[in-house]
């Protein structure tokens, strides 16, 4: 699977503010909590990815829609235009 990041790339530490108790069963049921914070990370940034294309793609449609209307009908505003 071709993922959107480069699995490459330099690790760092980041600074996180967590909720102590979930850190902690967190560790209890993971070796490698970094791992784990990634992974859910990285599904996070292409949900967010895929919803901003959807919303992206809904939009230009949108916007071909209106067009095609108003080229057939005409713009609402020239009924009542006082120019």
């Amino acid at each position: 699977m071709k993922t959107a990041y480069d699995l490459t790339a330099r690790k760092r530490p980041v600074n996180l503010t967590l909720n102590e108790d979930l850190v902690a069963q967190a560790r209890g049921m993971t070796d490698n909590l970094s791992g784990v914070v990634e992974s859910l990370l990285a599904d996070y940034v292409e949900h967010e990815r895929q919803l901003r294309i959807a919303k992206a793609m809904t939009l230009e449609a949108t916007i071909a829609t209106w067009n095609d209307f108003n080229a057939k009908r005409g713009s609402f505003a020239d009924e009542h235009s006082t120019l």
